[in-house]
């Protein structure tokens, strides 16, 4: 997939683009994306980055880095992805003026977004805009219930399966391996300690079982309360592996929330629940079948 930041770096050609944030590329972004799939052109997103809630001063707890967000549009058969800089000038564009800059030098034929979608000046512009300024524009039907939104709540509420139904996915955490304190070893249980994106979501603390790096994974996200720690930590267990992973980014799918946090009466309780939760870990099952479709899904950002 080629990815540009600048609209006249592509090579001409005929596009149907997809417009809009797709933070989590949840089941009713994909729906948009397949739409643009299935227009017959080259089918192209136009992104934006950073977040344009971010970019006017709110806070937004993502959902997906600019990276992985990239990795799973690829990965829904988009061939071309133009990332436009989000700032207060671009916000102050008119639509049209936008379109110029952006939409018309792609070779854009078909325009599709979801039925909420607003571009420009105060938010003037929108689908039937683009209609009356020439384009095909193809409406993907919002359906009350699959947000990017709802997917955040859920997920700072630890309900992880009810998250990956609106996903079309399990829900992931992305990080960078630290050195941590390696107690987890001394355990019996070494850890890869994530350092995350401060604007990336973390789920409710508590133990989740899942998967990295093509291995099932023990995952710890909290405090470490047991050894009285304060600072937030992501730590997976990777089952059946051996070998060094500092440094590297790794992606850690969670399947179930095992149990919350606790404290022990001591070092061996301790150690006996960890094997607990990895007999756990082993035995537990994704929370939905890969791309099983769900009914109905909604495009919102």
């Amino acid at each position: 997939m080629n990815v540009e930041r600048e609209p006249g770096r592509f090579g001409s050609g005929r596009r149907a683009v997809a417009i809009g944030t797709f933070d989590g590329v949840h089941l009713g972004h994909r729906q948009v994306l397949a739409a643009a799939v299935a227009a017959g052109l080259s089918p192209t997103v136009v992104t934006f980055d950073p977040h344009p809630r971010i970019a006017f001063g709110y806070e937004v707890e993502l959902l997906t880095t600019l990276d992985r967000r990239l990795e799973l549009i690829g990965e829904a058969g988009i061939e071309e992805v133009l990332v436009i800089d989000f700032d207060l000038e671009l916000a102050q564009l008119e639509p049209e003026a936008f379109v110029d800059a952006f939409l018309r030098p792609l070779g854009t034929e078909v325009v599709v977004a979801g039925g909420d979608f607003r571009f420009g000046r105060g938010r003037s512009g929108d689908l039937p805009l683009l209609g009356g300024l020439g384009f095909d524009v193809r409406t993907v039907p919002l359906v009350e219930g699959v947000s990017s939104s709802r997917i955040r709540d859920l997920l700072r509420a630890g309900e992880i399966e009810r998250a990956a139904s609106l996903l079309g996915r399990a829900p992931e955490v992305e990080g960078v391996v630290v050195t941590g304190d390696a107690r987890g070893g001394t355990l019996g249980f070494p850890t890869a300690n994530l350092r995350v994106d401060p604007q990336l979501l973390v789920p409710a603390h508590g133990i989740y079982a899942g998967t990295a790096d093509g291995h099932r994974a023990a995952i710890s996200i909290g405090t470490n309360p047991h050894y009285g720690g304060e600072e937030r930590r992501v730590e997976a267990f990777l089952l059946d592996f051996s070998g060094d992973l500092y440094g590297r980014k790794l992606v850690l799918q969670l399947w179930q929330r095992l149990r919350d946090e606790a404290v022990f009466a001591s070092e061996e309780e301790l150690v006996a629940q960890i094997a607990r939760d990895v007999e756990q870990t082993r035995d537990a099952r994704p929370p939905l079948e890969p791309n099983r479709p769900e009914k109905g899904a909604e495009s919102g950002s």
